[in-house]
């Protein structure tokens, strides 16, 4: 009889990569994880052009955003031609003068309107303009005074919408008044506003026509001015106390506090690229215009969109504190416990989305982040079955959330301090597992469940 005993079959290649195959099923979990997080991306941009288009309707009704272009003098003068038959044809054409000074001072009183659950910014705005114009030099552009209609020499008010207008505006031009009219004869520099007829002889022209006028506008979210005047001087004020300065000119001044902001600008003529007059079309001001953006203080849709940027970091960060548990635990985590903890992770940014729009994002974090711990470290206690490696796992959720919060508080340095964070945490992982014998734990995972 052979007393000889047979040698144990040599494992198979799973047999012993039996961890490197299980890390490769939680990478590939990881990214299939990244589908539902995608289309979460997809809800926020969904909701966020919901509320697009709850703004677009109240403004719609108020006042849209509001760019005011002007004063603007404009003389029509007859041009004469021939055409083809020798005949005499004469047309008209339309010279553009723009002011020497002009003065902005207003007040802006911004008010918060609902449309359902969103909240939209709209604001009403009591302004005053004042300034001149100086010597109208038509030798310049070659007009002969005798061609000019003097009788319809008129100014005009770009005004993006005139639905904000709230009372007649009348202007004082030198010792007359007059009224400003809706629309314009030409749209060769402004394309939608007011316009008033003004009096100018031809033995005046060198003259400085003075003026004066008060306007009242409701608009949404901005108010920009053009910088027309050779020298424009815009002063604002509000008890917004969250602006933001936009446009092609910052304030040269500004206060802002919470009980509101000042600002004051000083253009000159030198700073844009158009000239002091011209004739029909020639230039375009467009581009040049200023002011102030009144911005809501949080934005809980560019937050939550941030923050699903960091989702692909809490997955790879959760799941791979769950396999270093299950490998030096020695206690056996199933894929689809894996995709359940995922889950978990995933529903966060739908409870931040959701909640965010009743309750502001801060609040709503917190909520969101406290609701979906609470539910991991729970299924976490019976899936390990060890109360310290399901604290540590707790743990660091409070501290991966956390950590989320303020970089999304620091919108300046968040890339900074997100990359150090992702960082440490490399360099966490690294120090913790530098000593495992990864091939001995596999062959020793094998024992066990022989």
């Amino acid at each position: 009889m052979n007393n000889e005993q047979t040698p144990p079959p040599a494992p198979s290649f799973y047999e012993s990569n039996v961890v490197f195959i299980k890390a490769l099923v939680v990478g590939f979990l990881i990214l299939a994880l990244l589908i539902p997080t995608a289309m979460i991306s997809g809800l926020i941009s969904e909701r966020e052009s919901t509320q697009q288009f709850a703004t677009q309707e109240v403004s719609s009704k108020w006042g849209e955003r509001q760019t005011l272009t002007g004063l603007v003098l404009t003389l029509p003068y007859y041009v004469y031609a021939r055409d083809t038959a020798n005949r005499l044809i004469r047309t008209v054409e339309y010279a553009h003068f723009l002011p020497n000074l002009l003065n902005i001072k207003g007040k802006i009183q911004p008010e918060k309107r609902y449309r359902g659950i969103f909240e939209v910014v709209v604001y009403k705005s009591d302004l005053q303009f004042s300034g001149n114009f100086k010597n109208l030099e038509l030798a310049k552009l070659n007009i002969d005074p005798k061609d000019v209609i003097w009788e319809k020499a008129f100014v005009g008010l770009g005004i993006s919408d005139l639905r904000g207008v709230k009372e007649q505006v009348k202007i004082k031009w030198n010792a007359s008044e007059n009224l400003f009219n809706a629309g314009l004869e030409t749209n060769n520099v402004i394309e939608a506003g007011i316009s008033a007829n003004v009096p100018i002889r031809p033995d005046s022209v060198s003259q400085t026509f003075d003026f004066r006028f008060d306007l009242k506008l409701n608009g949404s979210y901005w108010l920009y001015f053009a910088p027309v005047g050779k020298e424009t001087i815009v002063d604002v004020s509000s008890d917004w106390a969250s602006p933001s300065f936009s446009g092609a000119f910052l304030p040269d001044d500004r206060q802002v506090s919470e009980k509101g902001f000042t600002a004051h600008w000083k253009i000159l003529h030198l700073n844009r690229n158009f000239p002091q007059q011209w004739t029909n079309n020639s230039q375009n001001i467009t581009g040049s215009s200023f002011g102030v953006d009144l911005i809501l203080p949080a934005d809980a849709y560019q937050q939550t969109t941030r923050s699903v940027k960091y989702a692909i970091m809490f997955l790879a960060l959760t799941f791979t504190v769950f396999f270093f548990m299950e490998v030096l635990n020695g206690k056996f985590v199933h894929p689809i416990q894996y995709i359940l903890v995922g889950l978990a992770l995933c529903i966060f940014y739908v409870l931040l989305l959701s909640l965010s729009e009743h309750l502001g994002f801060s609040m709503a974090y917190w909520l969101a982040s406290g609701a979906v711990v609470s539910l991991i470290t729970f299924y976490a206690r019976y899936v390990l079955q060890n109360n310290l490696l399901t604290g540590v796992l707790s743990g660091v959720l409070l501290i991966l959330y956390a950590f989320l919060f303020v970089i999304l508080q620091l919108e300046d340095y968040s890339l900074l301090f997100g990359s150090i964070g992702l960082f440490l945490a490399l360099a966490l992982v690294m120090f913790f597992s530098r000593k495992i014998d990864w091939y001995k734990i596999g062959l020793e995972r094998l024992k066990k469940q022989d």
